[in-house]
């Protein structure tokens, strides 16, 4: 059946559920309506493992295709904690330019008769006439806030600040870089995404903020101060605080946003409009892509659209919970930095690896790392370990609540 569909958003994961849209069935007529110029758009690199490309494989290979000749990989992981440096293997991590993706979907989606709109401005109270409305434009979605009763949507803020740079330094693994001062920690999450670019995320304390003068820092004095900091990382490349000729690069705070309901009549959220998950975790283009997976599949399932929608919100609000706990338990690693960074280099790095877990928090940071060690060469520990976590998580949660 001929469906008309209006995405609102030019992102990933808009992009690639149209692309799915019409190959499930090219008479539908769909529009992308992105608000930027064609080209703009934020941030530098994203990064993803292998599994999400099994997923575009089997969605779309075309895709799969296009994404994969386009990224870069990585297996090692790198930590310089001051003058001391761990490496350890991992999985094989893939990076490409946020741009570059976008541009890679939206011509294959304009290449299946999608029409994709640029310096299209959707406002909420002027929605398109549509059988679907897709309210895939991000965080500060107006589509959503002017629902937002309706959506039970909350936003918590995270305590560090962070601020996303990119820079000609070409990084051959994902590399971790901690670098203290007079003020408390600071430290860099570093990956490239092509031949002669990588992404830096730099985040630290308020205090350590504020106290380095950063707060107040114009953005030429703040990049400057940042290339001192970080000068034996960067190894002579500068930073680069903007994408975009009439963008700059600001320093923020994480906001973790969900949504109690996903959908309102035949309005559905999409990608960062519905949840986004803490950037430490390197999740967040994987999981919109995902979403938009979902929906596809969903709407081809069910005929009834008001079954489809609260099928998919339901089944992605069950997917995304343990992620998210990962998240949440991965920005309080480093929140509370202080408590690991001082441990030998192996023990550091090992813990970092496992930030994710629930239990951490609670054990003593060497007593855990010898327990994580015995577990991985003993499957009895290694249950004990997993039977333990989430009971030690609920016991504190339900204390939490007394």
């Amino acid at each position: 059946m001929r469906v008309k569909i209006a995405c609102v958003g030019g992102g990933p994961a808009s992009l690639y559920f149209s692309i799915l849209m019409k190959l499930q069935d090219p008479s539908h007529d769909i529009t992308v309506h992105e608000r930027n110029p064609a080209g703009s758009t934020y941030g530098w690199g994203v990064t993803y493992w292998a599994g999400l490309l099994d997923k575009l494989r089997e969605g779309d290979p075309a895709s799969a295709l296009a994404v994969s000749e386009n990224s870069v990989s990585w297996s090692d992981g790198v930590a310089h904690v001051g003058t001391r440096t761990t490496v350890a293997p991992g999985d094989e991590g893939f990076g490409i330019g946020r741009r570059r993706m976008l541009d890679l979907l939206a011509e294959r989606a304009r290449s299946l008769g999608v029409r994709v709109e640029y310096e299209s401005e959707i406002t909420a109270d002027r929605l398109p006439e549509a059988d679907l409305v897709v309210a895939g434009d991000g965080v500060n979605s107006a589509l959503r806030e002017r629902h937002a009763d309706h959506f039970g949507s909350e936003i918590g803020h995270g305590r560090n600040r962070y601020i996303w740079l990119g820079t000609t330094k070409v990084f051959d693994s994902f590399t971790f870089s901690f670098v203290e001062t007079e003020h408390g920690w600071i430290w860099a999450y570093a990956y490239r995404f092509g031949d002669d670019r990588s992404t830096l995320v730099i985040e630290c304390s308020p205090q350590t903020w504020t106290g380095l003068g950063l707060d107040s820092a114009g953005e030429s004095e703040g990049l400057a101060l940042l290339e001192e900091l970080f000068a034996g990382l960067l190894g002579g490349h500068g930073l680069i605080g903007r994408a975009q000729a009439d963008g700059a690069a600001r320093w923020l705070t994480f906001r973790t946003l969900t949504n109690r309901t996903w959908h309102r009549g035949n309005l559905v959220l999409l990608g960062d409009a519905a949840h986004t998950t803490h950037y430490s975790i390197g999740a967040g283009t994987t999981l919109a892509l995902e979403d938009a997976i979902s929906l596809a599949r969903a709407l081809h399932e069910h005929a009834d659209l008001e079954t489809a929608l609260t099928r998919y919100g339901r089944e992605r609000r069950a997917e995304l919970l343990p992620v998210q706990s990962a998240a949440r338990h991965s920005a309080q690693w480093y929140e509370n930095l202080p408590r690991y960074i001082g441990l030998p280099p192996a023990q550091m790095f090992a813990l970092l690896g496992q930030r994710h877990s629930p239990l951490l928090p609670y054990v003593p940071p060497q007593l855990y790392y010898r327990i994580d060690r015995a577990a991985g060469r003993l499957e009895t520990l290694r249950r004990f370990k997993r039977w333990l976590g989430p009971r030690v998580a609920r016991g504190v949660q339900a204390r939490a609540r007394r």
